[in-house]
């Protein structure tokens, strides 16, 4: 991998970039019985669950499901409550059928788990110093329908956790199934707030983790700087990855640094373009810097030309 360095040279960036242990979590989270052969009618559900902040797809014939209910469905870690996020019509995906709305014994059962998995997350933790493991615990989760608790951590490698199983197993005197996640699947999973000061969008946007490179923030003219352009995760910031495409395209509408082109008699080089803005900056042979929008900017016969003013579209 190369190395990138801010302005200064003094900082190396490449341990922002993905790596192929940071995608240990695949988010398309169910353990299907096939391709569900459904009715044309039959409504299909974008559901969450809770404890992972993952979704998926799952269809019901039933009375209409609303945002924010509760249903039983299987997942790939086992039966279990999932949230109803709305109703979707792309169906590419594959998908899990939803066996019943949640009763009140459900989310009874639910609420009680809740208080086992924070005084299991505190043994665990226990158990994790006692044995001088290198790992991090994240969450725990007592599924509804199946004797499992799920413990969900991050390590920097792999982990030989199997004297931590038998420690829990004798504890809890259940099945026990540790999942090593990603850094990136921790922010997921925990949540918390950006440099924006909204919550991550890896927690509320979406949970299809995207790879994010340098390059991206190379390509949006952005500081190679840690501070600037990693969360919290110590990762590059999921946004590179959202922006990266509307970049992408407007680069191909305008001329690129270095561009040299004629106007007023002179000529001019593009020194930086700046999409957010939708300026260009150019450097003439007289000294004179000029500033000028997109609209300005138009490709004649494969030659970047500059238009008059009054043809610009911009105010």
């Amino acid at each position: 991998m190369d190395e990138y360095k801010d302005i200064e040279g003094e900082e190396d960036i490449s341990a922002l970039e993905d790596k192929p242990e940071d995608q240990t979590l695949d988010t398309a989270v169910i353990v299907q019985e096939g391709n569900l052969n459904l009715e044309p009618d039959t409504p299909v559900y974008r559901l969450r669950l809770s404890y992972s902040n993952e979704t998926f797809l799952a269809a019901y014939k039933g009375e209409p499901l609303f945002p924010g209910a509760v249903v039983l469905v299987p997942t790939r870690y086992g039966r279990d409550l999932a949230q109803v996020l709305g109703p979707v019509k792309n169906t590419q995906q594959e998908i899990a059928r939803i066996e019943r709305p949640a009763d009140q014994a459900d989310l009874d059962q639910a609420e009680e788990n809740r208080a086992r998995e924070n005084e299991a997350f505190k043994i665990c933790k226990e158990k994790i110093e006692a044995h001088r493991l290198e790992m991090k615990l994240v969450s725990v989760h007592f599924l509804l329908e199946e004797a499992k608790i799920l413990f969900f951590f991050t390590a920097e490698s792999r982990v030989d956790f199997r004297e931590l199983v038998k420690d829990l197993v004798a504890v809890f005197h259940t099945r026990i199934e540790l999942r090593q996640i990603g850094v990136r699947d921790e922010s997921r999973v925990v949540g918390g707030l950006g440099v924006c000061g909204r919550p991550y969008c890896c927690h509320v946007v979406s949970d299809k983790l995207k790879a994010v490179s340098i390059k991206m923030a190379k390509d949006q003219n952005l500081s190679l700087t840690s501070m600037k352009i990693s969360g919290s995760c110590g990762r590059l910031l999921c946004c590179l990855a959202y922006e990266h495409a509307y970049y992408s395209e407007q680069r191909k509408l305008i001329p690129q640094e270095g561009t040299r082109l004629a106007y007023d008699g002179i000529g001019w080089r593009v020194t930086e373009v700046n999409v957010a803005c939708g300026k260009l900056s150019l450097s003439g042979e007289d000294g004179r810097l000029l500033t000028l929008p997109f609209c300005r900017f138009e490709k004649l016969d494969n030659k970047w030309v500059i238009r008059p003013e009054e043809a610009c579209c911009a105010p």
